[in-house]
């Protein structure tokens, strides 16, 4: 028997495989370079959508205002009847005054319109609680009335001081862009003590304002209310409101409006009331604005006219 052949195999591994062969490292080298394209291209993609992508919005508070150079355009519930779907920016208050507001032409439950009042002093004080809820208090001033009496048939002078209201508005959508915006806001009219001006019993309601982007400079905005009153002797009823106010910025500080109103009171006694409202605004400056105008009752049952003069300060 011949002898075994010996196969000697290298066990030094720096030994070099025979050429053609390709190593591991060469393998790793030649991937990289067919993939480092599409990895920095796909990294450039990354980042320019991370870029374009819209940043969350911080959510301010009360304690936490938002930036007066990011706050929104000044937006009030006055002049006109209709209320404003936007809140007061979320840290920030706003004041909205009557300075003088005269009815003329009441109408009492007899068909009498020989009733006149005055309002002077009336506020609507508000403070912005998050990005989509503000506080609002309402006091209807100091009032100042002239009826008939039934016994002498004279007009008869009275007043004191208004009802004060607590309202507490909530955006559902709208509040920082958008076509159209729509609101909630409960109220309740606070029972203080009766007068010749205040019933002396607890109110409260619901209103729903709504607004709507238009052409350039346009706007038109509606509401619908549902009031919870008190008639003597009958006890609470139920009385409905409807609103819709067509706005146009004149310039860049002037603004006007054209609204129509009307109210149902069933238990009032009085068919329902009509109005025609037209009101200007001047913005003096950034978060200061004046309005003035009247309303126009277009129904027997609705006073004659309601001129008024306001002012809003914002801060």
């Amino acid at each position: 028997m011949g002898s075994a052949e010996t196969i000697t195999v290298p066990l030094n591994p720096s030994t070099k495989p025979p050429i053609g062969t390709p190593t591991i490292q060469g393998r790793i080298r030649d991937l990289s370079r067919r993939v480092r394209p599409g990895l920095i291209l796909a990294m450039v993609f990354s980042r320019t959508l991370r870029a374009s992508d819209p940043l969350p919005a911080p959510r301010y508070s009360l304690l936490d205002p938002v930036p007066r150079q990011v706050m929104r355009p000044l937006s009030t519930d006055r002049p006109d009847q209709t209320e404003s779907a936007y809140s007061v920016d979320a840290g920030h208050v706003q004041f909205e005054f009557e300075v003088a507001k005269a009815t003329i032409g009441t109408v009492s439950a007899d068909g009498d319109r020989s009733g006149r009042e005055l309002v002077v002093g009336g506020v609507n004080a508000k403070v912005g609680l998050t990005p989509r809820t503000d506080l609002q208090w309402v006091y209807d001033g100091q009032v100042i009335s002239w009826k008939r009496s039934e016994a002498t048939g004279r007009l008869e002078q009275r007043s004191g001081a208004g009802d004060v209201q607590t309202r507490l508005k909530v955006n559902l959508w709208g509040n920082d862009g958008g076509p159209t915006a729509l609101a909630l806001m409960p109220y309740v009219k606070w029972p203080l003590s009766a007068s010749h001006v205040r019933n002396g019993h607890a109110e409260g309601g619901l209103i729903m304002p709504v607004a709507v982007e238009l052409a350039p400079g346009w706007s038109l905005g509606g509401q619908t209310q549902i009031d919870w009153v008190h008639y003597d002797p009958a006890g609470h009823g139920f009385e409905w409101g409807n609103t819709v106010t067509l706005g146009r910025d004149i310039t860049e500080r002037w603004a006007g409006f054209i609204e129509l109103a009307a109210r149902i009171a069933p238990e009032s006694g009085l068919p329902w009331q009509g109005q025609v409202d037209l009101g200007f605004t001047w913005e003096a400056r950034p978060g200061l604005q004046l309005d003035f105008g009247c309303y126009f009752g277009v129904t027997r049952s609705a006073p004659d006219y309601v001129p008024f003069l306001g002012l809003t300060w914002r801060y």
